[in-house]
């Protein structure tokens, strides 16, 4: 590993500084990374679809539970590329067979879902270690970083999730209108029926080349963490100064050397007379090297007691009393002190008067208690009072007598309701009319349509409701059929009164039928 040539500056940083290099660092190999990622993934998963194709979802699970041996070629093409030796692309895809040796089962298996993979496939790939060796070097390198990595992998999986979502929901948004009008959630959700599998396939491919992009990234962000580690451990930046200063100065070593015996064939001869020497000062008699500190008798027990006597008094001493619970012999019983009696009879005192300040609080339980069934009444009340029309409209229904009836409305969309303006026979008089007058027959269907819904069917209609609405509350009733032609009937009828369509001959036998079919011939009493 040649420090020197890196491409990166080597420094400590802190792990989301590191995490940031990675993404750095993916960019700017990023060609490399997604050509080679595309090239090993996207085959293998156009090969799992094959062999899995009634079985889409088996087939992107196993193409997921794989990860792990995909990874290994970015790591790969990371590592070399940092010291200045990146491989082409056809080099790396050369080295996977090589790559993928080491540990794949173990990679697979126990060690497939850990949160630091990203951090810890270093370990395996670039030192080679195993067994206790990687055990204990993992233990080391991930007391400060695993768990930066840990979060690396929870956010790599929220991202490729809500990315994969997002595209699903886009791919869809631009299915052609053709497709979508055949759609039907049971044929859909069927998996017996293959019709739609292409669609899944094609939906789980997002998800194939959303990886393309985002896991050269992953690898590379567990890669600066695992270099970032290293540099903290082993000084790689002190290393790099003292490697750069012994560059620096090995040029002028040569120089240095060459000035130093020049100087030393200058140096001075000695001189013909010494000069006198100076006096010698006196001795300070409270200085260190005083006699009465050289020569004072001391022995080990003096220094013994002295050294305990300053330790008994202050700054140095520190007392602690300390209490707690232990068995030992048991004190004569004391006789009660008249404090104490005094203390326990207050004790009583004080208990006696807590259970009065008890029993007030049951008044004001009570007054709580009231609150609250009020509060539920109130809230009862307000249900009832929103959802008293759907009360009223299917009350009936469920055998509950109705308190309050509203007044039907004589006319809804200028039509007359009445049971008395329509004809005993409304089926055979639309038809007689539909050759004449095809716009009064139609009129007729419709207004003969809303009468039977207003008095036999009970529907809350009112003159404020439109056709939409009409058809909605139809919709509650549950009926299929009625429900069918009243949509049917209601189309044709909007075509005729607002774009002034005349209905087609061939609809009248399907209209007329569709009556007679739901009410019969005879007019409702």
């Amino acid at each position: 590993m040649r420090l020197t040539e890196a491409s990166v500056a080597i420094r400590p940083r802190t792990a989301w500084e590191a995490i940031d290099l990675g993404v750095l660092l993916a960019r700017r190999h990023a060609g490399l990374l997604m050509a080679s990622w595309a090239l090993v993934t996207v085959p293998l998963f156009a090969l799992l679809c094959a062999l899995l194709w009634q079985y889409p979802g088996w087939a992107i699970f196993l193409f997921w539970w794989l990860k792990p041996a995909y990874e290994r070629l970015p790591l790969y093409i990371l590592s070399q590329a940092l010291f200045g030796n990146t491989p082409s692309l056809k080099q790396a895809l050369r080295a996977l067979p090589r790559l993928l040796k080491p540990q794949l089962l173990a990679s697979l298996t126990w060690r497939r879902l850990s949160p630091t993979r990203s951090f810890d496939l270093p370990v395996l790939q670039l030192e080679g270690l195993a067994g206790q060796a990687r055990s204990q070097r993992l233990i080391v390198l991930g007391q400060r970083d695993s768990g930066a990595a840990t979060w690396l992998t929870l956010v790599g999986v929220h991202l490729e999730i809500a990315l994969w979502l997002g595209l699903v929901a886009l791919f869809y948004l631009m299915l052609p209108q053709q497709v979508e009008l055949d759609w039907s959630w049971e044929t859909l959700i069927a998996a017996s029926s293959g019709q739609w599998l292409w669609l899944e396939h094609l939906s789980n491919l997002l998800y194939v080349l959303l990886l393309i992009v985002w896991e050269p990234v992953y690898v590379a962000c567990g890669f600066t963490l695992y270099l970032n580690r290293r540099t903290a451990l082993e000084a790689w930046d002190i290393e790099l100064t003292f490697r750069r200063l012994r560059q620096r100065l090995t040029g002028s070593a040569y120089a240095v050397l060459l000035g130093a015996a020049l100087l030393l064939t200058q140096a001075p001869s000695a001189a013909w007379a010494e000069s006198q020497p100076a006096a010698s000062e006196q001795a300070d008699p409270q200085g260190p090297d005083a006699p009465r500190l050289l020569k004072q008798p001391l022995t080990s027990q003096a220094a013994r007691a002295s050294i305990e006597t300053l330790l008994d008094e202050p700054p140095f001493q520190h007392r602690e009393t300390v209490t707690r619970w232990r068995l030992g012999e048991e004190k004569p019983a004391e006789e009660p002190k008249p404090e104490d009696v005094e203390a326990f009879l207050e004790m009583i005192k004080n208990l006696l008067k807590l259970g009065e300040w008890w029993k007030s609080l049951d008044i004001v339980a009570q007054v709580f208690e009231v609150l609250l069934w009020a509060a539920l009444a109130a809230l009862l009340a307000f249900v009832l009072w929103r959802y008293r029309e759907w009360l009223q409209t299917f009350g009936e229904r469920l055998g509950l007598p109705s308190r309050r009836k509203l007044a039907a409305p004589e006319q809804l969309f200028g039509l007359e309701l009445a049971p008395e303006s329509l004809p005993e026979d409304v089926a055979s008089e639309a038809e007689r009319l539909w050759a004449e007058q095809p716009r009064a027959a139609l009129g007729l269907l419709y207004r003969a349509l809303l009468s039977r819904l207003l008095h036999e069917h009970r529907l809350p209609l009112k003159q404020s409701h439109t056709e939409g609405e009409v058809l909605h509350l139809v919709e509650a009733l549950q009926q299929q059929e009625l429900e069918a032609y009243s949509r049917q009937l209601t189309g044709h009828w909007q075509a005729l009164a607002y774009g002034h369509r005349l209905p087609a001959e061939a609809l009248r036998q399907g209209l007329c039928q569709g009556w007679r079919e739901l009410f019969g011939q005879e007019r409702a009493a």
